[in-house]
């Protein structure tokens, strides 16, 4: 089992580094990731920090946009009530309160999964972050 230069299993520091992103947010996962880019040199810790961080960013980019929807919905609402026309699409915002919902299960489910895989140094494949990890940390 290979240590890191903190002591740690790599597969330990690796699990952190996913189930802090889930739990703790940017800033800890942000930290550990910068650590490992800068001071270890386990190839596979290095990718999994580059993946926890861009699934991180993604997801939350995936929010962000599903969460214009209803925004979006509520301003075309707004200026057709100027023309006296009144509709209501509280469907929309009911459907994009469920669509987020099962957004945020998977993210969990997703995180947790990664870091139990980690503790053994594996992974989950998801082909696009995959793909542009191996494409640029070359």
């Amino acid at each position: 089992m290979q240590k890191t230069k903190l002591g740690v299993s790599v597969g330990l520091l690796g699990a952190a580094l996913y189930f802090s992103s889930l739990f703790g947010g940017y800033i800890p996962m942000l930290l550990i990731a910068g650590y490992i880019l800068l001071f270890e040199e386990n190839e596979w810790l290095k990718k999994a920090a580059v993946k926890a961080a861009a699934l991180t960013m993604a997801i939350s980019v995936l929010f962000a946009v599903v969460g214009l929807i209803p925004d979006v919905v509520n301003c075309v609402t707004n200026f057709l009530g100027i023309f006296h026309v009144y509709i209501s699409l509280s469907i929309v915002t009911s459907l994009v309160n469920v669509i987020v919902e099962i957004m945020g299960i998977i993210k969990t489910i997703l995180f947790l999964l990664l870091g139990i895989k980690a503790l053994t140094q594996g992974s989950i494949t998801i082909p696009v972050v995959d793909n542009l990890i191996n494409k640029y940390m070359n």
